[in-house]
């Protein structure tokens, strides 16, 4: 009994350690630079942490329109809120006809170092272009959409997706990182001073970083013309992000004559997800559809 017992422990281990069942893994092997020991560890609200081999979870409508979209969680870069963020928008992308994938990454304390959440990024958009005819995408309707640190990983992606983060490892990797769009909600984009009081710049950055490593991971000073356009949302009143990580974000985009959409709310707070009903933040998701008609990436809307 006692052996029986033990076997059980070892295999709700594995299970633990390893991606859910028909989850994409990014990498081929090892990912670039590391990753966490392991076992993945899951809360019971659905917060991540350990990831030892990120991936993707795949959310595949009845009838695709051709648009896709990769969902990143934030959680400050200590753990990932997919339970309340990505999954529940996953969900609500799905029934509007877009394929949506919620990207589990590596967090850069663990194990991975500073550029592994970045890595994975690329690598996510990488993976779903090169199965785009497979899973009925268009390559050239894909975005990103971020919640607060999520939405810094998708920015970075957004405004350096040819930076050579890791040596490719398979053809795959020749594909563009680039969104087609990208979708930041409630973000932390500087780690410009005095708006650099978040948990995600403590994780990236420390206590006390040089100016250069300040600006190296801040998005609004990477924005340059080849940026893809971006739909921006935050509330006023966001006690965790300062809502000056929109302000600048819209200020560089328009100088560097990028469409930018954004929307302040008055109040709304921060990690609203999908927004409560009745709340200024919940109308986010049908602007963010008219702003996807008004471009043209909706090109079929659901039946």
């Amino acid at each position: 009994m006692r052996c029986l017992m033990l076997l059980c422990l070892v295999l709700v281990h594995l299970h633990a350690s390893a991606a859910p069942a028909g989850a994409i893994v990014l990498w081929p092997g090892a990912p670039p630079g590391g990753a966490a020991p392991g076992p993945q560890r899951d809360s019971a609200k659905g917060s991540l942490t350990q990831v030892e081999q990120p991936y993707l979870i795949v959310h595949r409508p009845a009838q695709p329109n051709g648009l896709a979209i990769l969902l990143v969680s934030g959680g400050g870069y200590a753990h990932i809120e997919a339970g309340k963020e990505s999954a529940p928008a996953a969900s609500w992308l799905q029934a509007q006809g877009i394929t949506a994938f919620e990207l589990v990454y590596r967090l850069p304390q663990e194990g991975g170092g500073v550029a592994a959440p970045f890595q994975d990024g690329q690598r996510a958009m990488r993976v779903i272009r090169a199965h785009a005819a497979e899973w009925g995408i268009d390559p050239a309707r894909i975005g990103m959409l971020g919640f607060s640190a999520g939405a810094h990983l998708a920015g970075m992606t957004a405004v350096q997706p040819d930076a050579a983060l890791y040596a490719p490892v398979d053809a795959m990797d020749v594909l563009s990182a680039r969104p087609d769009f990208a979708v930041l909600l409630y973000p932390v984009l500087t780690m410009q001073r005095p708006y650099d009081t978040t948990h995600a710049k403590k994780q990236l950055l420390g206590a006390h970083p040089t100016q250069a490593a300040r600006d190296a991971l801040s998005v609004e000073l990477q924005v340059d013309a080849r940026t893809p356009p971006v739909f921006l949302a935050q509330a006023l009143d966001d006690p965790i992000s300062p809502p000056e990580n929109s302000v600048l974000m819209a200020a560089a985009l328009r100088r560097a004559g990028v469409p930018v959409e954004l929307h302040q709310f008055q109040s709304g707070g921060h990690g609203w997800g999908l927004g409560k009903p009745g709340s200024e933040p919940a109308a986010w998701p049908q602007l963010l559809l008219a702003w996807l008609q008004s471009r043209g990436w909706m090109v079929q809307a659901p039946g």
